[in-house]
């Protein structure tokens, strides 16, 4: 399998982490998105949306992040049969993608992107925006998980699909302070040694 990928990018943070906890291994092709990787006619021909990751796998080029992960998970413990449990697995990889991600987005865009990319001073009005939904996103997640240790129960892609959000946290000047449950939460994922490799990787790519 060959992945296109910036490893800064949370979704392809988790896309690695995924593929570290179950022992898959890829190829690693680095896309720049700093300069343009992602626009080149090239990359266009395999996500026409111009994002990364992409996954290759004998024949089948697949992009958006969540159904990499499902496809990567599948017949594992990382996506259990049962319809409940796989229910709260969908619930929560659906929150990412509607509420969690464009909500730290606005926020990382403003004091990440545009700081690496020379697009000029950030958006205060958009920060305290974001800032104010990752607040509230936080409650919420910090209400459903109580005492699980997981999510969804056991350890799952969803899991790894928000952790790898939230530990984008402290570079964007967000906190889960007075979010105990998500701390804990987030403390127990981010201690896996597939997460610590794909943190990593994202470090070492600035």
């Amino acid at each position: 399998m060959k992945l296109y990928d910036f490893a800064f990018s949370p979704n392809c943070r988790k896309v690695r982490a995924v593929a570290y906890e179950l022992g898959i291994p890829l190829e690693i092709q680095h896309v720049d998105l700093l300069r343009g990787g992602s626009r080149t006619p090239e990359h266009l021909r395999k996500n026409p949306n111009g994002r990364v990751p992409v996954l290759e796998d004998d024949g089948l080029v697949l992009w958006e992040s969540t159904a990499i992960i499902r496809y990567l998970a599948r017949g594992s413990a990382l996506l259990p049969e049962s319809p409940r449990v796989l229910a709260e697995v969908d619930r929560w990889l659906s929150w990412q993608l509607a509420h969690l991600g464009p909500a730290m987005s606005k926020v990382a865009f403003e004091k990440i992107v545009k700081r690496l990319t020379k697009r000029g001073e950030p958006d205060a009005a958009r920060i305290a925006e974001g800032s104010a939904e990752f607040a509230a996103l936080s409650g919420i997640l910090d209400g459903a998980l109580g005492d699980r240790e997981y999510l969804a129960g056991p350890l799952t892609v969803a899991d790894f699909a928000l952790a790898s959000h939230y530990s984008l946290a402290a570079a964007a000047g967000l906190s889960v302070e007075g979010y105990p449950h998500v701390q804990r939460w987030l403390a127990r994922v981010s201690a896996r040694d597939s997460m610590k490799r794909a943190l990593a990787d994202a470090q070492a790519v600035l």
